[in-house]
């Protein structure tokens, strides 16, 4: 049964087992798990709270029931990253897009010090290079919104 947790959890109701780029698969669906909880603060909160310490937990179980190191089938990482980058942004669908993108080249190219994060051993290097990925994008759209027209729209 722990077993069956952990790859429901950590593929994120098996959306990591689709075929082509599953990571780009795993951030698809946070958006639209965020478009489902947006209209709601503490519902978001709660969510992205609960999934980051479930994917803290779960990931690193996850690496060793598949025996693979930081497995692509993992996309509990991405999920989360992706709900970090749209956190306590207005919401514009043009936000969510530039987001999408944005998280999605950080994670792919892991700018310093993501790719030191990378590094760290089991769940916590699964998933702190997705974190911090979502972090930067977050703040480089924090700054975006801030000198732009994006948060009147």
């Amino acid at each position: 049964m722990l077993k069956f947790f952990t790859k429901i959890i950590s593929t994120f109701f098996y959306v990591g087992y689709f075929p082509l780029i599953p990571g780009t698969a795993g951030s698809l669906a946070a958006v639209f798990l965020f478009f489902l909880i947006k209209n709601n603060s503490a519902t978001y909160l709660i969510t992205l709270t609960a999934l980051l310490i479930l994917g803290f937990l779960v990931s690193g179980a996850a690496e060793k029931i598949m025996r693979k190191t930081d497995p692509s089938c993992v996309v509990i990482d991405e999920v989360c990253g992706m709900l970090i980058s749209l956190f306590f942004l207005p919401y514009d669908i043009r936000l969510v897009i530039i987001a999408f993108f944005i998280f999605r080249i950080l994670d792919t190219l892991k700018p310093y010090p993501i790719s030191s994060f990378e590094k760290l051993k089991g769940g916590l290097g699964i998933m702190s290079d997705d974190v911090i990925a979502g972090l930067y994008t977050n703040l480089i759209l924090q700054v975006v919104v801030s000198f732009t027209s994006l948060s009147a729209a």
